[in-house]
C-alpha cells in the first residue's frame, strides 16, 4: 500500500493542475446539485420492533386522519393573581385564543377548548388546551410555529399568563455559530503548531472542500432518499473535524521529509505514502464505527451514519489527492521563513528535544507508576457510571426560562407531574367477542395499576374494534416510577389478551421514549462487539501484532466509560453543574453511550494509528523498542496534540448552547478525546509499550502468513525511490 499511495502523492503532485481541477469541478456539481434540488422533507422518524411504533402504526391504520405521531402543542393559561381562570373575560380570552390556534397554520388537526374538554385545574387557576397537527415537529415549517407563538403573544397581552408546551416549537438545531468558532480555534492551533500561515491553511481550506462536497451531495440527495434535514449534521461535525486531522498529519509529513532533505515531489510522495498509509486505515476505522450504527436498527441513525462515513471517505480522499496538489503549489511555503531560510542554505536542523521527547522519555523511565496513575485516574473518573440512568429529555429539563419549562412546571402545579407525559393505550379488539366489555377491563385493570392517577373514558373508532385510552401517571415523564407503569400496563396487557383475546399497545412520547432507550441499551453491547472486533482486526493488519490492538481497544473502553462517569457527575449529579450551565439534572440522555462509542472510538483510532505507526515504523527501519516510542513521540506528539485540541474545541464549543442535550452531547465527547488523546494514547500507550518491549510486535507465525502484508510502515518505499515518473504514472492507469 505504502508504495502505491507513494506514486499517487507523486502523481497529485505533478499533475497538480488536473487534480485541483478535479476537485473544484466536484464541488460545484456538487453545489449545483444542492441547489437544484426540490427541498428535502424532514426524514420519516419511526422506531421499528418497538411496541409505541406497532400502536401508533396500528391507530394510522384504525383512525385515519388522526395523524397519531403528528407534532403536539399544549398552551398552557394561568390568571393572574387573585383571579380564576374561568371568570368571564378570562374565559373569553382562553376561548378567542383557542379559535386562533385552530385558524393559524393549515397543519392543525384539532385545538381543544379546556371548558369544553374539562381540562381546567380543581382550583380554577390554571388551564390548557391541546394542539394536534396533522405532520410530525420535523415536518412543521417556521411559518407554522410563527402562527402558534404570534397566537401566544397576543394572548399574553390580556394579561394572561401563557406559555407552550410539547414538541411543536422543537425547531430544528441551527448550525454554523459553533462551527465557525471551531474552525477559528483551528486556525489558531495549527498556526502555533506549524508556524505558517500556508501550512495552518492547507488544512483548513481542504477539510472545507470535503465538507462542502459531503453535505452538499448529501442536500441533493436527501428528498430522493429521505434522508431529511438533520442527516447533515453528524456528517459536518465529523467530516470537519477527520478533513483537518488527515490533511495535518499529511502536511506535517512532507515538512518533516522537506527537513531531511528530500526534494519536494518526493517529499510528497513519501508523506502520502507513509503518513497516507495510516490516513487510510484510520479513516477505515471511522467508516466502520459509524456504518456499525445500523445494528441499532433506527432507520434515522443509520441513515446519519452512513451519511457521515461518506464525508470521511471523502475526506480520506482528499487527504490522499488535493493535499499533494496543493502542497505542489506551496512548495517549501510550508515552513516558516526561519526554517527556509534554513533549509535554502541545504543544512540540516539539529534535531531538538521537544517537549513530545521529554515527555517520551519520562514515561520510558517510569512505565510503571505513569500506567498506574493514568489507569487509577480513569477508574476514578468511571465510578459514576455505576448510577448511570439513561432517558430521553424531555421539557422538564429545558432551561428555566423557556416556554417549555414553563409550561412543564405550570402543568405539574395545576395538574400533578405526570401530565406532561401521558401516556395512550391502543386496544385492539378486532378478535374478542365482547369488544366493549373488553375495553372495560382494560380500563379498570389500568386504573388500578400503582402509579396512575387518572384514565380517561375509551374513545372507539368508527368501526368499533380499536379504542384508545388516555393514561396520567402520577410521576413525571422521565422518571423510573413512570417507566414502571408502562411496563406493569403491557404484563397486565399479556393476561387480558389471553382471556378476552384483546391486545393492549401502550404508547405515546414517554412510551416511545422509553422503547428508544431500551432499544439503544440493547443495542450497545452487539454495536461495541462489532466495530472494536473489526476495529481490532483491521488494526492487527496495520500493526503486524496481537498486543498492540488489544492494547488500543481497552484503552478505548476505559477512555469511553471514564468520559460517561464526567457526564453523570455533571449532568444527573449536578457536580460543577453551574460551570458547564447544568439547570435541571436529570437522566443522561439514551443515545449518549452509543454516540460516543460510535465518534469516539473512530478519533481514538485516528490518534492510535497516527502515533504506533511511527513508532512501528522506526522499530521496523531496526531502532531499539524503547528508542522507537521516543522517535515516535518525537514527530508524532506534537501533532496529535494539535489534532485533539482541535476537536475538544470544536466540541466544547456545543456546551454554550441552550439545548441541554446539545451541551451534554458536546461535553460528553469533548471529555472523552481528551482523556483518550492525553490520558490513554498520550501515556498508558507508551508505558505499555514500555513494559511490553519487544513483545508489544509479536504475532504468530502462522497468523503473519495469514495477514495481508499492507506495508504501512513504508518499507517498500527504499525500492520505490527514483522511479521514473513516466512509468510511475502508466502504472498508476493500469492499477
Amino acid at each position: 500500500m505504502a508504495t502505491f499511495l507513494y506514486k499517487l502523492g507523486k502523481l497529485a503532485f505533478r499533475r497538480r493542475h488536473f487534480v485541483a481541477l478535479i476537485w473544484v469541478a466536484l464541488l460545484t456539481l456538487a453545489g449545483v446539485g444542492a441547489a437544484s434540488a426540490p427541498t428535502a422533507a424532514s426524514s420519516s422518524f419511526s422506531i421499528p420492533g418497538t411496541e409505541a411504533q406497532k400502536a401508533f402504526d396500528l391507530l394510522d391504520q384504525r383512525f385515519p386522519g388522526s395523524s397519531a405521531d403528528g407534532a403536539t402543542a399544549r398552551v398552557v393559561f394561568q390568571a393572574p393573581d387573585g383571579e380564576k381562570i374561568t371568570s368571564a373575560a378570562n374565559k373569553a380570552e382562553v376561548t378567542k385564543t383557542v379559535a386562533d390556534l385552530k385558524s393559524g397554520s393549515k397543519e392543525v388537526a384539532a385545538a381543544a377548548d379546556p371548558f369544553v374538554a374539562k381540562t381546567v385545574s380543581k382550583d380554577g387557576t390554571i388551564a390548557y388546551s391541546s394542539v394536534s397537527y396533522k405532520v410530525s415537529s420535523m415536518e412543521l415549517t417556521d411559518a407554522d410555529r410563527d402562527a402558534l407563538q404570534k397566537t401566544v403573544d397576543e394572548a399574553r397581552d390580556s394579561g394572561l399568563t401563557v406559555e407552550v408546551g410539547g414538541d411543536a416549537l422543537q425547531a430544528m438545531p441551527e448550525t454554523g455559530a459553533t462551527e465557525i468558532i471551531g474552525v477559528a480555534i483551528a486556525a489558531v492551533v495549527l498556526v502555533i503548531t506549524f508556524g505558517s500561515l500556508v501550512a495552518a491553511g492547507l488544512p483548513l481550506l481542504t477539510a472545507l472542500i470535503g465538507v462542502g462536497i459531503g453535505v452538499s451531495s448529501i442536500t441533493a440527495l436527501a428528498n430522493a432518499l429521505d434522508l431529511g434535514t438533520t442527516t447533515s449534521t453528524l456528517a459536518m461535525m465529523i467530516g470537519l473535524a477527520v478533513g483537518i486531522d488527515y490533511a495535518l498529519f499529511i502536511v506535517s509529513r512532507f515538512r518533516a521529509e522537506l527537513a531531511e532533505g528530500r526534494d519536494r515531489e518526493e517529499a510528497a510522495g513519501r508523506a502520502v505514502g507513509t503518513a497516507g498509509s495510516a490516513v487510510v486505515f484510520a479513516g477505515l476505522t471511522v467508516v466502520i464505527a459509524l456504518v456499525g450504527l445500523a445494528v441499532v436498527n433506527i432507520p434515522m441513525l443509520t441513515k446519519m451514519g452512513i451519511a457521515a462515513a461518506g464525508t470521511v471517505a471523502i475526506a480520506v480522499l482528499i487527504a490522499l489527492t488535493l493535499i499533494p496538489a496543493l502542497l505542489g503549489y506551496a512548495g517549501k511555503r510550508v515552513h516558516g521563513r526561519k526554517a527556509r531560510k534554513v533549509l535554502a542554505a541545504e543544512e540540516k536542523p539539529e534535531p531538538k528535544t521537544n517537549m513530545g521527547t521529554r515527555w517520551a522519555r519520562f514515561v520510558l523511565r517510569r512505565p510503571v507508576a505513569v500506567l498506574l496513575t493514568a489507569v487509577v485516574g480513569l477508574g476514578v473518573m468511571a465510578v459514576p457510571v455505576s448510577s448511570l440512568e439513561l432517558g430521553l429529555p424531555d421539557d422538564g429539563v429545558q432551561p428555566t426560562d423557556t416556554t417549555q419549562r414553563k409550561a412543564y412546571d405550570l402543568l405539574s402545579e395545576g395538574f400533578g407531574p405526570g401530565f406532561n407525559g401521558p401516556l395512550v393505550a391502543v386496544v385492539d379488539v378486532k378478535h374478542s367477542q365482547d369488544p366493549k366489555d373488553a375495553v372495560a377491563r382494560v380500563s379498570k385493570d389500568i386504573a388500578a395499576t400503582d402509579g396512575v392517577k387518572t384514565v380517561t373514558p375509551p374513545a372507539f373508532n368508527q368501526a368499533g374494534d380499536t379504542a384508545t385510552i388516555t393514561v396520567v401517571p402520577s410521576s413525571k415523564p422521565s422518571s423510573t416510577q413512570t417507566e414502571d407503569v408502562v411496563h406493569t400496563i403491557r404484563d397486565k396487557g399479556a393476561d387480558i389478551k389471553a382471556d378476552t383475546r384483546a391486545e393492549v399497545l401502550v404508547t405515546g412520547t414517554t412510551a416511545m421514549n422509553i422503547d428508544v432507550s431500551q432499544k439503544l441499551n440493547d443495542a450497545l453491547v452487539p454495536y461495541l462487539a462489532l466495530v472494536v472486533g473489526l476495529a481490532f482486526l483491521l488494526l492487527m493488519v496495520v500493526f503486524r501484532s496481537v498486543l498492540v490492538p488489544l492494547k488500543a481497544a481497552l484503552g478505548f473502553l476505559l477512555s469511553v466509560v471514564a468520559a460517561l462517569g464526567a457526564v453523570v457527575a455533571v449532568y444527573q449529579w449536578g457536580w460543577l453543574g453551574s460551570l458547564f450551565g447544568v439547570e435541571q439534572t436529570g437522566p443522561i440522555m439514551s443515545m449518549m453511550p452509543i454516540f460516543m462509542v460510535g465518534v469516539v472510538f473512530g478519533l481514538a483510532m485516528d490518534y492510535e494509528v497516527f502515533l504506533v505507526t511511527r513508532m512501528r515504523e522506526a522499530y521496523v527501519h531496526g531502532e531499539r523498542p524503547a528508542q522507537a516510542i521516543v522517535t515516535g513521540f518525537r514527530h508524532g506528539a506534537r501533532v496529535v496534540t494539535a489534532a485533539a485540541v482541535i476537536m475538544i474545541a470544536v466540541f466544547a464549543g456545543f456546551i454554550g448552547s441552550s439545548e441541554q442535550m446539545v451541551k451534554m452531547i458536546g461535553f460528553g465527547l469533548a471529555i472523552a478525546v481528551f482523556f483518550d488523546a492525553f490520558l490513554v494514547r498520550m501515556t498508558i500507550v507508551p508505558a505499555v509499550l514500555a513494559l511490553l518491549g519487544k513483545r508489544a510486535w509479536w504475532l504468530p507465525k502462522w497468523l503473519d502468513r495469514i495477514l495481508p502484508n499492507v506495508d504501512v510502515e513504508g518499507e517498500g518505499l527504499k525500492t520505490a525511490s527514483g522511479g521514473d515518473p513516466a512509468e510511475e504514472d502508466k502504472e498508476l492507469a493500469r492499477v
